[in-house]
């Protein structure tokens, strides 16, 4: 069940045997890639680092707290991906940028300050910057303190496609994993139990 504002998140736990622990979220969404794959359940996940654990408090090496947390899908020009923290695609000045929260952080750029893992949404960011625009905005990022933008358009959806003014390279938790121009995005509401 997702979580409800003022409501208690997490529970002491500890990895089950057939846990499986990754060191960063493009581990994390390669596993379960794989086991979507090979049509099996999704594993309980151990998060040892990467921005997922990082918004969940994570990254003390220490596996104490279970989560549930929402999992991200999207269609690639007709090929289906997963992301566990963020989807970003962006044009090489940062131009145009279309990004896809399901964690707070991406690296160390509070990219989705309001963005929370169990809320049965993905909090997306679509942008057209100018070049002072773009200065503005990157200075502001590593403390959350971009948004609200006139030049940014931020929504919390379900679901929602995306069309980008030209073909760019899609980025799912880290990894560029296809070039493509349209993007159909949902979220997957607890769809995962991970631990940190």
């Amino acid at each position: 069940m997702t979580i409800e504002k003022g409501s208690p998140y997490g529970e002491p736990g500890t990895l089950p045997e057939d846990g499986i622990a990754v060191d960063g979220d493009s581990a994390a969404r390669q596993v379960l890639e794989d086991a979507r794959g090979h049509n099996r359940p999704f594993p309980v996940l151990g998060l040892r680092g990467g921005d997922l654990a990082r918004t969940l408090g994570g990254g003390n090496g220490r596996l104490a707290v279970t989560f549930p947390v929402d999992l991200g899908e999207v269609l690639i020009d007709g090929r289906l991906h997963l992301f566990v923290a963020h989807l970003v695609v962006h044009t090489r000045t940062w131009s145009y940028a279309f990004v896809a929260m399901n964690a707070q952080w991406r690296g160390d750029w509070n990219l989705g300050p309001r963005a929370h893992p169990n809320d049965g949404k993905i909090d997306t960011y679509e942008a057209r910057l100018s070049a002072a625009d773009r200065f503005k905005v990157r200075s502001r990022l590593h403390h959350g303190g971009h948004l609200p933008h006139p030049a940014i358009t931020e929504r919390r959806i379900e679901a929602t496609q995306v069309t980008l003014p030209r073909p760019l390279p899609v980025i799912l938790d880290g990894e560029a994993v296809a070039s493509g121009r349209n993007l159909s995005v949902r979220v997957m509401p607890d769809a995962v139990t991970v631990v940190v």
